[in-house]
């Protein structure tokens, strides 16, 4: 079995979070060895935290559940790509597909790319 790398990122590993059909990047976020293992165990993604200092099952409030297709670790063990089924069709916590849905232009303004495909008020009851 794959040995991760750990260390290098004081027990974090960036988790790179693509959609398994289109290719399509939704997310970055990080796990630690209990996330990577619940992962594992379970088929669908977990991660850990930072802000919360926690296990965090990806979809556990919201039900739009990261289903695990394959994962891909690169070539020195310290960041992995998981490619995954997004259950609801939105990765981002804002209700948009993909969390990178700020396209910036030359002059370091934005646009939102894409819609939003649900309401947070309503999916986190704010």
């Amino acid at each position: 079995m794959i040995k991760l790398d750990f260390s290098k990122g004081g027990g974090l590993l960036p988790a790179i979070v693509q959609d398994y059909r289109t290719g399509k990047v939704l997310m970055l976020a990080y796990i630690n060895n209990k996330s990577w293992e619940k992962t594992l165990k379970t088929g669908e993604a977990h991660y850990w935290s930072r802000s919360r200092r926690e296990l965090w099952h990806k979809g556990g409030s919201s039900g739009h559940v990261q289903r695990i297709k394959e994962i891909y670790a690169d070539c020195d063990n310290d960041t992995v790509l998981f490619s995954v089924e997004q259950v609801g069709g939105a990765a981002c916590h804002l209700g948009y597909e993909s969390c990178f849905h700020k396209k910036i232009d030359g002059d370091g303004n934005f646009t939102i790319a894409g819609d939003k495909k649900f309401d947070p008020q309503k999916v986190y009851k704010k």
